[in-house]
């Protein structure tokens, strides 16, 4: 018996000693934010957390690459977007302690908002091949805090054959014209617009920007706003919008409420609607759905004057930043250099993505890119371009849901046009600082 407890003792203390020895070798291999690999090397973990729905696939298939290249390194991408609320997500992530290395953010007013969570990129070595400009809303007292993702640009995108099919030979570039093509293509059997208004970006955000756009300088109408000076109600270009947001309602699908974003780009790539107000990144899904549909873009106009509506709204849609606080913060620096210096992360960048570059160094070739991103550079290249200002507005996004759902409302029929300036006034007063 005694001998039994001792053999039982003498075994309890190996198993104890093996134990402890096995805590220590994965406590060595887990400091910063890595684990030990199968050959002893420290692997490391790279969380990136993005919004663009568009590039989930191929962003994966990049990082496949990188991961490739560095044996050591792991990329774990968590997507939310196409109509879901990034922000609240992201916002959520921080405060569960999940807070990842790599995220986005729109800059400007969003800038300011997680700006004390940012790692200052200013000595990164792709900040020199900025395209001009690119940089202007993630840069603080003169501190550089993103990368851009790309350049990118909006408007009415239209079929080409469904215009030929009503007989349409000159585009539209003013309120006017635009209304006469739409009745032209009424009357063929066509719907002009199909509108997807249950998201409340594709309002609040594009559409809303445009009378802050046409503004005789939208900054300082801005500051006017922040200061008091100036009023949304009474003010002449939103009255001039009110008439495109009326004339998309009336010559649009039957249920824009209840038309999300896939269906809106689904239905136009099949040819339901002529007309659809998107961006350019809807290439690859309008592309995937109806590789032979015929595309371009045309402008949004308020009112008859061409040279002033003849633009598109281009901008930089969103920037890569790095949680300053990750311990894995330097590897976060080096795939986000690798994005846009290496051969594979360019390829990517133009081919996969179909993205307009935000980087002089990574050449764009419009057959590559495909008709939209021609159009949009060829906008662009001749200096026929709108500002982009949703980033500017108080609260950033808080604000544009706002608009959105008092525009969502107007559409519901449960507001009138002046309710709606008014309503626009109030949530511009309520989040102003």
């Amino acid at each position: 018996m005694k001998k039994t407890v001792w053999f039982g003792l003498v075994l309890l203390l190996m198993l104890s000693v093996i134990v402890t020895a096995c805590g220590q070798k994965k406590e060595e291999g887990s400091q910063g934010n890595g684990e030990a690999g199968t050959g002893g090397e420290k692997q490391v973990t790279l969380k990136i957390f993005q919004f663009k729905v568009e590039i989930a696939e191929q962003l994966t298939q990049l990082a496949t690459e990188y991961m490739n290249e560095n044996p050591g390194v792991k990329i774990q991408i968590d997507t939310v977007g196409g109509g879901s609320d990034y922000g609240a997500a992201l916002k959520a992530k921080f405060s569960s302690g999940d807070k990842p290395d790599i995220f986005n953010n729109g800059g400007y007013s969003d800038l300011d908002l997680w700006l004390e969570h940012l790692e200052d990129l200013s000595d990164q070595p792709w900040v020199n091949d900025l395209v001009k400009g690119a940089g202007d809303g993630m840069t603080h007292d003169g501190k550089l805090y993103g990368q851009p993702l790309n350049l990118e640009g909006y408007g009415f995108i239209y079929n080409k054959d469904l215009f030929a099919e009503a007989g349409i030979t000159e585009l539209p570039k003013t309120i006017s014209d635009l209304e006469e093509v739409s009745k032209k293509l009424e009357a063929s059997g066509i719907t002009p617009f199909v509108n997807g208004y249950g998201e409340w970006w594709v309002l609040g955000n594009h559409f809303v920007n445009l009378p802050f756009a046409h503004q005789a300088d939208p900054d300082a109408f801005i500051a006017s706003l922040n200061e008091g000076s100036a009023k949304i109600p009474g003010n002449e270009v939103f009255a001039d919008w009110m008439k495109l947001f009326d004339l998309t309602l009336q010559y649009g699908n039957k249920n824009p409420l209840q038309t999300d974003y896939k269906t809106q780009v689904t239905e136009f790539a099949l040819g339901k609607a002529a007309m659809t107000q998107q961006g350019n990144w809807t290439q690859l899904q309008i592309t995937e759905t109806n590789p032979d549909i015929n595309v371009g873009f045309l402008p949004m106009p308020i009112s008859d004057d061409t040279a002033a509506n003849d633009k598109l709204p281009v901008g930089v849609p969103n920037n890569w930043v790095i949680n300053k606080n990750s311990a894995v913060k330097e590897e976060a620096k080096k795939f986000l250099n690798w994005i846009v210096s290496s051969d594979m992360g360019k390829r990517y960048i133009t081919e996969e993505f179909k993205f307009i570059p935000a980087f002089t160094n990574v050449s764009a070739d419009e057959s590559v890119l495909g008709p939209l991103a021609a159009d949009i550079m060829s906008y662009a290249n001749d200096g026929k371009t709108l500002t982009w200002n949703w980033f500017k507005f108080p609260g950033g996004e808080a604000s544009s849901k706002k608009f959105a759902d008092a525009m969502q409302s107007y559409i519901a029929e449960r507001t009138n046009k002046d309710q709606l300036l008014e309503d626009f006034e109030r949530t511009w007063e309520s989040l102003k600082k």
